[in-house]
């Protein structure tokens, strides 16, 4: 009977002992996967500083790549921490993958950053001669932003906002942002 009670005991102990190395291992887990979103959050906030502080226009190139490399990840590691992850910003509360933007080929500056140019653009113009989007790719060409019409066009048709010509109908009442429908 001691015998019996002794290997109960002993069995118990070894199943406690395996509970322990089991919450120390999750511990452990979890404090590699914070020191990972830190160190991920810092490189995000580092690069997009000019973004946090001015806005669309200023959101740099940059992708989960660079990242990954940055802090010696795989991209797949940098696409898990950041997803649902948000982070609260001068600019709002914004989820860490908004702070990653595609670089557009070609150019220095992200496709971001040009969709918040032509919004700019599109906003400033007059409202009886609205700008066609040749016309808001020559005004980038001049800031040294080369891109093609069609690139005006499909960024101007995300942002829901008409063709010139609708635009320039849409001016008498109508708010001039506003897709004709």
């Amino acid at each position: 009977r001691l015998c019996a009670y002794a290997e109960q005991a002993a069995s118990g102990h070894e199943g406690m002992r395996g509970l322990l190395e089991e919450a120390r291992w999750m511990l452990r887990s979890l404090g590699i996967r914070n020191e990972t979103l830190l160190k991920t959050a810092r490189v995000l906030v580092a690069r997009q500083q000019a973004f946090l502080e001015h806005g669309e226009e200023s959101i740099a190139p940059l992708t989960l790549k660079d990242v990954a490399e940055e802090i010696g990840m795989h991209e797949s590691t940098v696409s898990r921490i950041t997803t649902g992850k948000y982070i609260q910003t001068p600019r709002g509360t914004l989820e860490l993958k908004q702070l990653f933007a595609v670089r557009l080929e070609g150019a220095d500056v992200s496709g971001a950053a040009i969709k918040a140019m032509v919004r700019r653009l599109i906003e400033s113009e007059p409202a009886h001669a609205p700008l066609a989007d040749d016309a808001i790719a020559a005004l980038l060409a001049r800031q040294g932003i080369r891109v093609a019409r069609r690139t005006v066009a499909k960024y101007r048709e995300q942002l829901a906002i008409a063709p010139a010509r609708e635009r320039k109908r849409a001016a008498g009442g109508e708010t001039r942002m506003a897709r004709a429908g």
